[in-house]
């Protein structure tokens, strides 16, 4: 019986193969984008090996991924368990329906199955592959690189290939054939490629029907708008979750210009600077790049969870506006309650002038009219910091000067000899010019040399003080070099910093010698 249904099955997706090649130049040319540029897909699973290890999931997920994508437009020719004549065969079509469509066409070729790599060349198993000796590989497998030329000769301006194709390497036991994963691909201008997994590595098979890449991606094609490299961004993070951190999707893109599966509001480039800053801030652990973001983008849809993260960072919660509960239970039925009024505009204008002065006046002006308003956390802050700004300079401690300003004689004194133990107030002995021949103490009080958080407009952090958004106390600092002490590499202290890396540098052995 189960052979019967094998046959049954084995016939049935070779006639779907027929019904496919035969009429994918017809559908090829009549389906396009709501532009009217063609959209062509060669999509294959390859499950049903006959002399290496079967796989479960490539014939659903190609099944899945088909119909994904002809719901988006896209003229698919879908093939299951492909050999070898077959599927090369499919490719050198696809690449004449790709220069049938013109410039403008979309050309997409997605493969599920098995996929090995030799010599930094990846190839594609067909069903029939039979392998002894690794020298033969060229002549029973397809070497990807095969699409990418049929795509490089169409010379369309957007193609796509997606290879869901990273599992165990069924030819390990054959000398010379033992890399796990696929090799990174060069590919043409205006090429986008997928990697289920990061080249090398090795993706999972998936245990309920779909692998965990092709699942994640066929829920992120519809989404309306989304750019192609946000989708394959969504990707990422859904499989990492989904496998515990094993495997990690990889991309790689020459594309020249905007591409989205599904139509939808278009995103200016504005609207999408804004979003990179905000993914890029939204788990932050500190209250400055909110708050910079916030600066920046005032108005922006995302101010309700970047008020609510600045909150939580700041140890304060939240004050929801609710009416208090009545002292006895009220026996008749409590009246409708009144209308709230809308209050956005006047708080964004009395924001707007706070952020634009910077004065105490302006912050207390909009906290006293709307103590838990919208903005009221980020007023506090502001608040706290010009707070903490006077008191320093009560000290005589806020020079108020800037990183390139002149700086006294006394700061400018000789740099400690080599083996001193740096203190808090000693000069640097290495590091960038800016900072050489500075102190601690004085940096803290400058301007950062660089942007904090990338993508952050210059005009929120070039010629401010670093106190303006860091509480850069001894404390802090000392606690800060500490946990460089901690890393223990020097990656840890290379990273992107207001002052650069060497200011990191320093500040690590400041705090390993006791924060002196």
């Amino acid at each position: 019986m189960k052979n019967s249904m094998s046959i049954v099955t084995m016939f049935l997706r070779r006639f779907a193969l027929f019904v496919g090649l035969t009429f994918f130049g017809l559908t090829a040319a009549v389906s396009a984008q709501e532009d009217g540029a063609p959209r062509i897909a060669l999509i294959v699973g390859n499950g049903n090996y006959g002399t290496v290890t079967p796989l479960d999931n490539p014939g659903p997920d190609a099944e899945l991924m088909a119909s994904t994508l002809e719901v988006q437009g896209f003229a698919v020719t879908l093939l299951l368990d492909a050999s070898q004549v077959t599927l090369n065969r499919a490719i050198a079509q696809f690449g004449r329906d790709l220069r049938d469509g013109g410039s403008d066409a979309t050309g997409l070729f997605y493969y599920a199955g098995h996929a090995v790599q030799s010599f930094g060349s990846n190839f594609l198993l067909p069903t029939d592959a039979s392998l002894t000796n690794a020298a033969d590989l060229s002549l029973v497998a397809v070497p990807a690189q095969a699409v990418l030329r049929q795509m490089f000769s169409a010379k369309n301006k957007t193609n796509i290939v997606i290879l869901d194709a990273c599992r165990n390497n069924p030819f390990e036991a054959i000398p010379d054939l033992n890399d796990n994963g696929l090799a990174e691909m060069k590919s043409p201008t205006g090429t986008f490629l997928s990697y289920s997994t990061a080249p090398g590595a090795v993706a999972l098979d998936g245990l309920e029907g779909n692998s965990p890449f092709t699942k994640a991606l066929a829920r992120e094609i519809p989404t309306p708008g989304l750019p192609i490299e946000q989708v394959f961004k969504n990707v990422r993070v859904e499989v990492i979750e989904k496998t515990n951190g094993q495997q990690t999707p990889w991309d790689t893109s020459s594309l020249t210009g905007n591409f989205t599966f599904t139509a939808g509001e278009v995103v200016s480039e504005a609207e999408q600077a804004e979003l990179r800053l905000w993914e890029s801030v939204k788990d932050s652990t500190d209250p400055v790049p909110v708050v910079l973001f916030m600066r920046g983008y005032p108005d922006s849809a995302y101010i309700p969870e970047a008020r609510a993260l600045l909150s939580r960072l700041m140890g304060t919660a939240t004050v929801a506006a609710t009416p208090e509960a009545p002292a006895e239970p009220v026996a008749e039925a409590a009246p409708e309650p009144a209308a709230v009024e809308d209050t956005t505009a006047d708080q964004q204008r009395l924001i707007s002038v706070a952020q634009n002065s910077g004065a105490e006046a302006d912050y207390r002006a909009y906290m006293d009219a709307y103590p838990d308003g919208i903005f009221s956390e980020f007023a506090a802050f502001e608040l706290k910091i010009i707070a903490e700004k006077a008191q320093r300079a009560d000290a005589g401690t806020d020079a108020g000067a800037t990183v390139v300003a002149a700086l006294p004689e006394a700061s400018r004194a000789a740099p400690a000899p080599m083996g001193t133990e740096l203190t808090f107030v000693m000069p640097f002995t290495s590091g960038d010019d800016a900072i050489l021949g500075k102190s601690i103490e004085e940096l803290v009080t400058l301007s950062p040399l660089f942007a904090p958080i990338e993508g952050i407009p210059e005009e929120l952090w070039k010629d401010q003080t670093c106190s303006n958004c860091h509480q850069w106390t001894k404390e802090a600092l000392c606690t800060q070099g500490t946990t460089y002490v901690k890393a223990g590499n020097d990656e840890a202290v290379s990273k992107n910093h207001p002052y650069g890396g060497g200011f990191k540098m320093n500040l690590r052995a400041w705090a390993d010698g006791g924060c002196k």
